[in-house]
Parts: structure tokens; C-alpha cells; sequence
């Protein structure tokens, strides 16, 4: 996975509670074994009509928001199924950040395994952020390594747990912070070869 230290990128504000993993990534899409494709579907049935044109009410669609890779959503974000194809296609479409003042939390730990960047913040701040994204063209700085959010004119910081926080400061998913301990693995196979466990040969 790609390292998240900082990143300054544009805010499009998602201003809904309770957006569920099947309105992120509809079952009918959960057909791929490979992490890629997945973002043309994000969000699908509310960017696009039955015919597959795209939805003029649908505030994504909004040309103002091309090239956005901060989401900001409501409460309880990511709720219902646990499927992991959700952090996919929001990764894949090409968000790195998502705030929310809430996160279901299997979608919440998704996030960390994929890459993604998932900040809780108080709801006022949250409506804050959506307010001026909605207005115009609205940037943020993110600083993972100080736990910073800021625009310019103010700054607020987030909690993040440690291992979560090495996790993605080094690009590592679960895989990767097993073979941090490679040595210590290798040891203890070298220790136990032949060993036979009771039951076993």
C-alpha cells in the first residue's frame, strides 16, 4: 500500500447519515476477485439513472468536485454489510481521506487494511467542513503524523490508535506487519523444527 503522511487534496461533502456499504458498492457489482474496477460503481444507484446517465441531483456529479480525494460524510458512515469491496471503490475512485463523526466499525477497520485514512470528528466540525465545501472549491491539509486537519485558517486535531497510525505511515497492511517480525518467525521455526506436537507426527 501507498504511505499516508500528508495529503492536500479537495473536500466533497457527503451530507447523509447512515450511508451503508451497499449504497457505496450495490451487491451486483461484488462480482471482481482483484481490488481494482471498483470505483466507476461507487455510490452507483445515486450517480446514476436506470439507463446508466448520470443523475443531475446527485451532488458527486458535480463538475466542481472532480479530482476530489477527501470525503466527508455523516453519522454512522459505512454501516450494514461488511464487505470490504466499500473502501475498494472509494480508494479506487480516488479518495484517501474520509471524516465523519461516526464510522460503522468493520467498515472503520477496513479502512486501515486498504490504505485509506478513516477521521472521527465532532459533528459540528464535520458540518463545518461540509458547509465551506459546498460553497466552493474547499482544500485540506492532512498531517497524519501530527494528527492535523487544517485549511488555512484553522486546524483542528484527530485521535488515531498507535497501530493504526504505523500501519499506514508505512504503507503496511496485516501482511506486512507480520513480516516485520520475519526474524523472530524464523527463529522460532528453526527452534521447532522436527518438534512434534502431541497428537502429531
Amino acid at each position: 500500500m501507498e504511505p499516508i503522511k500528508q495529503h492536500r487534496g479537495l473536500v466533497y461533502p457527503l451530507d447523509r447519515t447512515n450511508v451503508d456499504t451497499d449504497q457505496i458498492i450495490p451487491k451486483q457489482f461484488l462480482k471482481r476477485i482483484e481490488r481494482q474496477g471498483f470505483g466507476q460503481f461507487l455510490f452507483y444507484n445515486w450517480r446514476f439513472k436506470d439507463d446508466g446517465s448520470q443523475r443531475d441531483d446527485f451532488s458527486l456529479n458535480d463538475p466542481k468536485y472532480d479530482g476530489a480525494s477527501i470525503l466527508v460524510g455523516g453519522e454512522n458512515f459505512g454501516c450494514g454489510s461488511s464487505r470490504e469491496h466499500a473502501p475498494w471503490a472509494i480508494q479506487d475512485f480516488g479518495f484517501k481521506v474520509v471524516a465523519a463523526p461516526s464510522f460503522a466499525d468493520i467498515f472503520y477497520n477496513n479502512c486501515f487494511k486498504n490504505g485509506i485514512l478513516p477521521i472521527q470528528l465532532p459533528k459540528p466540525v464535520i458540518e463545518q467542513l461540509m458547509e465551506k465545501a459546498e460553497r466552493e472549491k474547499y482544500e485540506l491539509k492532512v498531517d497524519l503524523e501530527k494528527q492535523t486537519i487544517d485549511d488555512g485558517d484553522f486546524e483542528v486535531s484527530f485521535e488515531i490508535q498507535p497501530y493504526h497510525k504505523e500501519m499506514l505511515l508505512n504503507g503496511w497492511d496485516e501482511i506486512a506487519v507480520t513480516l516485520t517480525h520475519e526474524d523472530k518467525i524464523d527463529q522460532y521455526e528453526k527452534q521447532n523444527k522436527g518438534v512434534k506436537t502431541l497428537g502429531i507426527s
